[in-house]
């Protein structure tokens, strides 16, 4: 058994995926709980896939693509509230059509530019292929995610619940929703090279809906989350090398594994509570 667990480890490659991911998946299950409570999944999706376009322009100015994927993040957000409330359509419908409009704008960019970055790798993350380089970006991203989530935490559970008692008690909540808006762009650009634009909606979802199932209040939650997301990170990258299949998919795959599986057992144990009584 510690033989399995080691070998891989023989290889710095493998090192550096392993602690990327775990970085990424943290930094993603940091915010998944408020992703999930405040029912900005869709948003999330929405954020995740808007990001490509900016990407495409920043290669094009040839400036950093976080500049441009963090830009394509927060305007997407901007974009689908102007967007709902001129043609007075449901927000649902607002994602929608940013999302998928703001996603082919980036193919279309990217296909003409032909960049020197690979796709695929953007679109599905390679976390085998990520340099140490990359891992201190991740780590930095990471870092000011926890840290702004941390000392902002009371605004952001208050407005996570109930977003018009927080406005009238004083929260500032338009700058709390675009503050959010940026973490969710930087935890998606940090996430890019792992599990890449298609995939992490997983790691920004499931780790808080799982963590959701289980947990009593929001701090349990948060730390089931957390641990949720580095256990997928974990096990995804193990099986990845182990079966020869795709890193992300396999990080992603488990997450969904996980939620399935403590979805499994909460109902069997609240059937068999029920049979009891």
């Amino acid at each position: 058994m510690f033989e399995l667990l080691a070998e891989p480890m023989g290889y710095e490659f493998m090192r550096v995926a392993l602690l990327t991911s775990v970085i990424v998946a943290v930094t993603c299950s940091v915010l998944s709980s408020f992703v999930v409570l405040r029912g900005w999944s869709l948003l999330g999706d929405a954020v995740s896939h808007s990001v490509l376009p900016g990407i495409a322009i920043a290669l094009a100015l040839n400036i950093p693509y976080l500049v441009g994927a963090l830009l394509a993040g927060v305007g997407s957000s901007a974009l689908i509230g102007l967007v709902e409330s001129r043609a007075r359509i449901r927000n649902d419908t607002a994602i929608g059509v940013v999302m998928t409009g703001a996603f082919a704008t980036g193919l279309i960019l990217l296909s003409w530019m032909r960049p020197a970055m690979d796709v695929f790798h953007v679109l599905f993350g390679n976390p085998l292929g990520v340099s140490p380089s990359d891992m201190l970006l991740s780590a930095a991203i990471g870092s000011l995610v926890v840290f702004t989530v941390a000392l902002l935490l009371k605004e952001i559970v208050a407005y996570t619940f109930d977003p018009i008692f927080s406005k009238v008690i004083g929260v500032p909540t338009t700058i709390l929703h675009y503050t959010l808006m940026i973490l969710l762009s930087l935890a998606i650009v940090s996430a890019l090279n792992t599990v890449g634009i298609i995939l992490v909606i997983t790691l920004l979802v499931t780790p808080g809906a799982t963590a959701q199932i289980v947990s009593r209040n929001i701090a349990q939650m948060l730390g089931m989350s957390i641990l949720i997301g580095a256990v997928s990170a974990v096990t995804g990258l193990y099986l990845s090398y182990y079966l020869s299949i795709s890193s992300g998919g396999a990080i992603a795959g488990v997450a969904t594994l996980i939620f399935f599986g403590v979805l499994l057992v909460k109902s069997l144990s609240q059937w068999l509570k029920r049979d009891k009584d």
